[in-house]
């Protein structure tokens, strides 16, 4: 759940901290303006941080157009708070943040900046942590994952992320099924990055890396039905794209849905029915759902 930054000498961190409620609301509006965007709950007092990281002094009439629809969307008004952040210091920050992370009984996610050799028997997904700020960390990422290995004893073979960001979805499940996977998203520079991965990984034959907006682009349509379908995205545009999901996925195929909150899941399983929902994997305040087709 986070996006790229663009490796500017001159950064700022912009936050906003709001209960659950507004969330989902804050986060599409620091996405207008910044390259990278955080979660953070804080236990204590049940109020999340959303945290973006951009350009010094860009994007100001965006991030304040988007701020304003947000405080009307969620009618949670929340006050804005700017600090530079030194492109050495974010980076220093971000690999810190960014150990390597094992995931379910399969995956460890692990950065560029690592040295240290791979755990034995695990299957290694290498991103730069300049431009993976928080992944393999997020619930939903992690969901995804766990998601991922608990289906992959179906084999499936037309295999679909939407939203890839970094690409970390559609790598992992290259690497364990062995497959070739199409991977999108509405911006073209984590359609960037996501290739840059691929070839760090030495996948960049295995991954069809393409910009798309959801379901619109004829590309996706082209290479339906799909066996299994990411969508690691956010409640709302999930719902929206739920009827395209269905008229895609195969007879018998997996969704994989996430970014979606916890208190989420009963909205977005609605939206997808008459999908089956085998599985909910919860992960802090996150959920991931596994959706079936009935079908053979």
């Amino acid at each position: 759940m986070t996006r790229s930054p663009r490796h500017a000498t001159s950064l700022e961190t912009v936050s906003v901290i709001i209960p659950e409620s507004a969330l989902e609301a804050y986060e599409a509006a620091l996405s207008e303006a910044c390259g990278t965007i955080g979660f953070f709950l804080d236990d204590a007092t049940m109020l999340w941080t959303v945290e973006g990281v951009k350009d010094q002094g860009a994007n100001e009439g965006e991030l304040a157009s988007a701020l304003a629809i947000a405080a009307l969307v969620s009618g949670v008004s929340a006050d804005l708070q700017r600090a530079p952040t030194p492109a050495d210091g974010w980076l220093a920050r971000t690999r810190s943040a960014f150990p390597e992370q094992l995931v379910g009984r399969r995956f460890a996610i692990r950065g560029t900046h690592l040295t240290t050799q791979p755990l034995a028997g695990r299957i290694a997904v290498t991103l730069d942590a300049g431009v993976a700020f928080g992944s393999g960390e997020h619930g939903s990422t992690r969901g995804c994952l766990r998601a991922l290995e608990a289906v992959a004893h179906r084999r499936p073979r037309r295999i679909l992320d939407i939203g890839t960001g970094s690409g970390i979805l559609a790598m992992a499940a290259s690497k364990l099924l062995h497959r070739h996977v199409l991977a999108t998203d509405i911006d073209p520079w984590s359609v960037r990055t996501a290739q840059e991965n691929a070839r760090r990984n030495h996948l960049h034959t295995q991954l069809k890396l393409l910009r798309a907006d959801g379901w619109t682009s004829p590309a996706l349509s082209k290479h339906a039905p799909y066996d299994l379908i990411f969508a690691n995205i956010l409640a709302r545009p999930l719902t929206k794209m739920a009827r395209h999901l269905r008229a895609n996925l195969a007879p018998g195929g997996t969704a994989i849905l996430a970014g979606l909150l916890a208190t989420q899941v009963n909205w977005v399983a609605g939206a997808h029915a008459p999908l089956a929902l085998e599985r909910t994997i919860i992960d802090g305040a996150w959920a991931c759902l596994v959706l079936r087709k009935s079908g053979s």
